[in-house]
């Protein structure tokens, strides 16, 4: 099978959870004897140099990028107020992206054409006019939610912008859903909420997977002092916003004087100004750090604190696959099937986060357990060939049906 996999940012390095959903999926295609090409977006925001690209990424039969400024500007934000387009989408279509995938097209026949979001579904026409193959959307989330979510976290001023452009996204987002032949969503929820949306084609659960030789768990960090990690892409705002969350109504009132020797570790990078610049007791920022599974390695306890977001979490997915006890609200955990205090902790409020991480200090003995229950969870439920496997087979169904 040949399948083209379109995407709105270059899926590597392997630092967010969009690049690892991506290339561990097309991974699993590759090794299970299928060719795949990608076409990506190379963005101004996460602009790579592909002549960097390691030896070893050599999954794609043929690689293909386009430059695309994608900027959020203050005059075409402030513009897209007087319009009926969604800003969001507007920002990731291109005439020089639309050239590249019709020279492509022309080029070779594709099986299937897999779209890395709803932010790529604008180009669907031109899709149908130059291929016979099926469109595919694998929904890394439900896009209009995340922002609804965001929204409510915001101060008034940043409330009011998103109120007024989210509906727009998911005008779109509603009105393109059945465009496309199928639908990959991460998970069981986002699939019955596109249903609800008026999606009437196939639809599966299409999780984010990963080779787990990838990962090797060390767990000797639960034989030292607690300690607790955050890693994540600091310009994700839901990111942003649940970290100054935990620090304010968490970290700093309740865990600081509960616990004098216990001490928080972030990484990520393209952090904001106010995360680089953090001075707040026993708070170390990492920054871009060289590996991510050295760095969760350390650490016993790995914190999602996230209050809004959709989808799945890819590095909760890794977390666990280095069987770390992974600590999130809800909304964090979506989509992953783990139970709290067998393979998995949660926690809603800050002071269920306080005597959530009071149990484990207590009980500190029994966190290795946890840990490796949540490791066998991710290799039962997150091998990435099983879940190509899936998708290859309803790739299967809905060309033998044509539908």
């Amino acid at each position: 099978m040949r399948i083209l996999q379109l995407c709105k940012k270059f899926p590597w390095p392997l630092k967010d959870g969009e690049a690892i959903a991506v290339t561990y999926l097309a991974k699993a295609y590759r090794d299970l004897g299928h060719e795949v090409t990608l076409v990506a977006m190379n963005t101004s925001k996460h602009w790579l140099d592909i002549n960097t690209l390691p030896d070893h990424y050599d999954h794609y039969t043929n690689v293909e990028t386009v430059n695309i400024d994608n900027r959020i500007l203050p005059i075409p934000a402030l513009l897209n107020l007087f319009s009926s387009q969604s800003y969001h989408i507007a920002r990731f279509m291109s005439a020089d992206f639309s050239a590249k995938l019709i020279e492509v097209l022309d080029r070779e026949p594709f099986d299937v054409v897999q779209l890395e979001s709803i932010y790529l579904s604008p180009y669907i026409p031109i899709i149908r006019q130059h291929c016979k193959g099926k469109v595919v959307l694998r929904a890394h989330n439900v896009e209009h939610e995340i922002w609804e979510r965001v929204a409510i976290q915001s101060n008034p001023l940043k409330k009011w912008y998103l109120n007024t452009i989210t509906p727009r996204l998911k005008l779109f987002e509603t009105q393109c859903l059945n465009d496309h032949d199928l639908i990959m969503s991460m998970s069981e929820r986002d699939a019955q909420q596109f249903t609800a949306m008026g999606f009437s084609k196939p639809a599966i659960v299409v999780p984010i997977g990963i080779d787990s030789r990838d990962y090797h768990p060390d767990f000797d960090c639960f034989s030292k002092p607690l300690s607790l990690s955050f890693i994540g892409s600091l310009d994700w705002m839901p990111n942003q916003d649940g970290l100054r969350w935990f620090l304010d109504e968490i970290w700093k009132p309740l865990l600081l004087p509960a616990f004098p020797d216990l001490t928080f570790h972030i990484a990520g990078r393209t952090a904001p100004d106010w995360i680089r610049n953090l001075k707040v007791e026993r708070v170390v920022f990492h920054g871009e750090v060289p590996d991510a599974g050295d760095f969760l390695n350390q650490h016993a306890i790995m914190v999602v604190p996230l209050l809004s977001g959709g989808g799945m979490r890819a590095k909760i997915i890794e977390g666990l696959a280095l069987g770390r006890v992974v600590l999130s609200t809800q909304v964090g955990m979506e989509g992953i099937p783990a139970v709290s205090h067998q393979s998995c902790l949660l926690a809603k409020t800050p002071q269920e986060w306080l005597e959530t991480i009071q149990g484990a200090q207590k009980h500190k003995a029994s966190l290795a357990a946890i840990g490796n229950a949540g490791l066998q969870l991710c290799l039962e439920h997150f091998d990435n060939k099983k879940i190509a496997e899936n998708a290859l087979m309803a790739f299967k169904t809905v060309m033998t049906k044509g539908v």
